[in-house]
């Protein structure tokens, strides 16, 4: 079959894309000459991206990790695909003005953007036995935090260019601080798909994760060039977004999976999950 019938057979394919720099490496071969016509590609942060497939209006996407376990009866998971970390992540952070120990009452605002993290936040204060108050809100910039936060919960590119710590005393990064507490890596985001698609759309899919591969590679070939254009982006040095990248993984392997797993579990036994996840793959 020519290529151009090749094209007209396939069904279109609504194909989400992270816009921050974390997933750079996965996209990178798409956004140069991989993706073809029957993909179309739709740039959002990752909680428009939840809803988006949430009502149908993506068939393939990243997700926030979390969301993925809310919704895992209409979502399955395609493999080898997730940001995640086994350690320090640098993007994941909360700022505060006191020790997490210190927080019982006082107000934490959590991101609009990440289900993921703001789950990750509350597992852990349930661990250590506070009590704070969250609300929820956008945090792109210091001067979005409320005058009366004591703490605040960012993620993605706005964590590693803003001067959080102008308005706060501490940072901690969260990747580490669940590597620190259960010894896993931690699986941020997941690429899924539609689980009412896959019978339909089956060869699409399967051709759309084969080219996700081939564009992943292609980034960490060319990872130089990612890392510029993700220092350009953010007015950061190359040298720490290239230690950014070193930390970030994009792959999903059996420890990682493990981890996920785990980490629905403790949402589960901590009533932040109101049924235990059954982790299904594509």
């Amino acid at each position: 079959m020519s290529r151009e019938k090749e094209q007209t057979a396939k069904k279109k394919l609504l194909m989400g894309k992270i816009d921050y720099i974390n997933a750079s490496p996965v996209y990178y071969g798409l956004d140069h000459g991989l993706k073809p016509e029957w993909i179309e590609m739709i740039e959002g942060p990752p909680a428009v991206l939840n809803s988006m497939i949430k009502n149908s209006q993506l068939e393939i996407s990243p997700v926030s990790s979390a969301f993925y376990g809310m919704n895992h009866k209409e979502l399955m998971i395609l493999p080898d695909l997730s940001i995640s970390c086994h350690g320090e992540v640098l993007s994941v952070i909360l700022m505060t003005n006191y020790p997490i120990e210190e927080l019982d009452s006082k107000t934490i605002v959590l991101t609009q953007d990440s289900a993921t993290s703001a789950a990750l936040v509350k597992l852990v204060v349930i661990q250590k036995g506070i009590n704070p108050n969250f609300i929820t809100g956008k945090l792109r910039t210091v001067s979005d935090v409320p005058s009366d936060a004591d703490a605040a919960m960012i993620i993605g590119d706005a964590a590693m260019s803003q001067p959080w710590e102008k308005r706060f005393k501490y940072r901690i990064d969260l990747g580490n601080l669940w590597y620190e507490t259960t010894g896993l890596p931690f699986v941020f985001a997941l690429w899924v798909v539609r689980r009412e698609i896959v019978i339909s759309h089956y060869d699409e899919i399967k051709d759309a994760l084969e080219i996700l591969y081939k564009s992943r590679q292609e980034g960490y070939n060319n990872i130089d060039k990612v890392i510029a254009a993700g220092a350009k982006k953010l007015g950061l040095d190359n040298g720490y977004v290239g230690r950014y990248f070193e930390l970030l993984k994009c792959n999903l392997d059996e420890l990682k999976v493990k981890a996920l797993k785990y980490f629905f579990l403790s949402l589960y036994q901590n009533s932040l999950l109101p049924e235990k996840v059954e982790v299904q793959f594509f």
